[in-house]
């Protein structure tokens, strides 16, 4: 890799750790003409899906867009720059999840709004507010109430469920016996 610092060719990696999301590494890299340190970040280029937007029309899937939007509805709100790319990282992977060629807008939409409903609830009414279109006080006055009238964020993570997960079941190491009186 290039140095940022003097154009030389010839630099190290000095350390190499994976980020805390886990979709990239991040390296130290040291030049080995002028000595300069640097960080340079490394992640695997994967192809997201397009996006349908609500006209019809289809554009490339572009983060830069969900950034803006995520950071006016969390404009002036107590939420960290990490926690907005954490949002990011999780949509980018739901995207990737999904299997499909191209998402409509209005999925990704519904899964910014519940990132942000556990996130702060002030920005989520306020993305809400222009994603929904709310078109006067008594739609907003709605949004909020259903808000208020769900359990919060903290409460549904404690809350034990009535149906239990079902556990996935252990193999049986290979050659191992049989317990008697089972049968295959």
């Amino acid at each position: 890799m290039r140095c940022p610092f003097c154009s030389a060719d010839e630099t190290r990696v000095v350390d190499s750790r994976l980020s805390d999301d886990g979709d990239s590494v991040r390296r130290r890299r040291e030049c080995e003409v002028c000595g300069e340190r640097f960080t340079t970040f490394e992640r695997a280029e994967l192809r997201l899906p397009q996006v349908i937007k609500s006209d019809g029309r289809r554009e490339p899937f572009n983060e830069k867009k969900l950034n803006n939007g995520l950071s006016r509805a969390l404009e002036k709100r107590p939420v960290d720059t990490d926690a907005v790319e954490k949002i990011i990282g999780r949509i980018r992977h739901k995207l990737m999840a999904s299997g499909e060629g191209e998402v409509p807008s209005r999925q990704i939409g519904e899964w910014v709004m519940e990132e942000l409903k556990e996130l702060d609830p002030v920005a989520y009414v306020r993305f809400a507010s222009v994603y929904r279109s709310f078109d006067d006080l008594n739609a907003f006055r709605d949004e909020v109430q259903r808000l208020q009238n769900e359990p919060s964020a903290e409460l549904r993570r404690k809350q034990l469920s009535l149906i239990p997960e079902p556990e996935t079941p252990v193999k049986p190491a290979a050659g191992a016996r049989k317990p008697p009186g089972k049968k295959p």
